[in-house]
């Protein structure tokens, strides 16, 4: 039985973005409200030359659902995690909007990119971070991620004194930020028991470009989850990033024939866009 002595509830909003309600703190993940459908040139974000890029053409991201939530529905939230602020699915031109006056972690480059706003900081994998609101305190540590080469993107595990422990282990939430399976992420079961995993998925394809052969892959399948969530021992999986933009390949569909396989359903809570739903 789960051993989390807090309460979290979760607003599935689209794509990674999400709000997370843990005693009587908001915080909001990868902000992205813009209207869909949507085409947006992404060619920039390869890591060749001007020459390669116009001899490989533009590679478009497209959108095909917008957020469950529009930004004028948002309710009251603290702080923003950012698991990267230079791909669009992440972080769009309406999602930054809500990025001015508040605390955001991200990754270090994207604190550079975002300045000159006071309240963001980056965070190294497995650097730690204190998050104080309103009278709660939280600690912050920043997972690896690897994902489109050339560029950051960090995970998150949240920490506090009043989530309990699990054998002797702080319990903890774990974000996953968009990233392939890393052996390295298996040691944080060596620190902490994780009592729910939200894990981006959709197993997110580039296409071949210059000096890289594809399509390559650039976050998790189903399959991949399945085995990081083992291997953790997590309690409780909660599945996003898995719809709404064309370069995914796995959705609802397939996700969820290839838990039955892998016989994890019973750790699998699902979301409904939109609507609250407690997860522990």
């Amino acid at each position: 039985m789960p051993s989390f002595k807090s309460q979290l509830t979760m607003t599935h909003i689209g794509t990674a973005t999400a709000l997370l309600e843990i005693d009587g703190v908001t915080l909001l993940t990868d902000p992205v409200f813009d209207d869909a459908p949507a085409d947006y040139d992404t060619s920039s974000l390869l890591p060749v030359d001007d020459a390669a890029k116009e001899k490989f053409g533009p590679f478009v991201a497209s959108s095909i659902n917008g957020p469950a939530l529009k930004l004028n529905e948002l309710p009251p939230f603290d702080a923003v995690l950012l698991s990267h602020e230079d791909h669009v699915d992440n972080l769009d031109d309406s999602g930054r909007q809500l990025l001015d006056g508040r605390k955001v972690i991200t990754t270090m480059d994207g604190a550079k990119n975002l300045q000159p706003r006071p309240g963001v900081q980056g965070i190294r994998p497995w650097e730690q971070l204190s998050l104080n609101i309103g009278g709660k305190s939280f600690t912050v540590t920043g997972t690896p991620c690897k994902h489109l080469p050339g560029g950051e993107c960090t995970g998150f595990i949240l920490e506090s004194s009043n989530f309990g422990t699990t054998d002797g282990k702080p319990n903890v939430i774990y974000i996953s930020g968009d990233t392939v399976y890393l052996d390295e992420l298996v040691s944080i079961r060596d620190k902490y028991h994780v009592s729910v995993a939200i894990v981006h998925l959709g197993l997110a394809t580039m296409p071949a470009f210059p000096g890289v052969e594809g399509p390559l892959e650039i976050t998790m399948g189903g399959e991949d989850a399945a085995k990081l969530v083992r291997e953790l021992d997590a309690d409780i999986m909660v599945p996003i990033h898995f719809e709404s933009w064309k370069h995914f390949t796995e959705h609802s569909g397939e996700l969820h024939k290839i838990f039955e396989k892998e016989g994890i359903m019973d750790k699998v809570c699902w979301l409904t866009p939109g609507q609250p739903k407690r997860v522990i």
